[in-house]
């Protein structure tokens, strides 16, 4: 049996940003806590996981314009 996923585009999109924004705080404390050898890969994670939840944030933004228009 196929269940459907019934929750809204908002809810989806906030439930998105709000992993993207606790992936964030996990590889800013992986960054702090690297050895030297790993520091320049775990800031570039650490950037990478800024620019996906900046794209979340952005969506869940663009939604609520929608909404308000």
């Amino acid at each position: 049996m196929l269940v459907i996923d019934r929750i809204s585009p908002r809810a989806q999109a906030l439930e998105v940003w709000r992993d993207a924004e606790q992936i964030v705080s996990r590889r800013w404390d992986a960054f702090l806590n690297a050895e030297p050898e790993t520091r320049r890969w775990a800031f570039a994670s650490y950037v990478a996981a800024l620019d996906a939840e900046e794209a979340a944030a952005n969506e869940l933004a663009s939604l609520a314009l929608r909404v308000a228009s």
